[in-house]
């Protein structure tokens, strides 16, 4: 669900495996690879959820940071 009341996007889980499977090639061929660390900032969406998983299926780390904070604090979170 979107953060707009009623609104709201549904994936199949077809899509979703398409959708992650694209995003992981195209991370391998931006050179991400098996240990590297990766920070998702977007909101909350399927495209998240699949970038997530894409992370995971490539072998690389991944955390997540929604917006909402400040620019300190997001730095903090990405170092960490």
């Amino acid at each position: 669900e979107k953060d707009e009341p009623g609104e709201e996007v549904r994936v199949t889980y077809r899509e979703l495996l398409e959708l992650t499977c694209r995003l992981g090639n195209t991370m391998k061929r931006q050179g991400v690879k098996r240990g590297d660390r990766v920070t998702i900032y977007m909101p909350p969406c399927p495209l998240a959820v699949a970038s997530m998983l894409a992370c995971a299926r490539i072998g690389a780390v991944h955390a997540v940071v929604f917006a909402g904070f400040s620019a300190e604090s997001l730095a903090d979170r990405i170092r960490d």
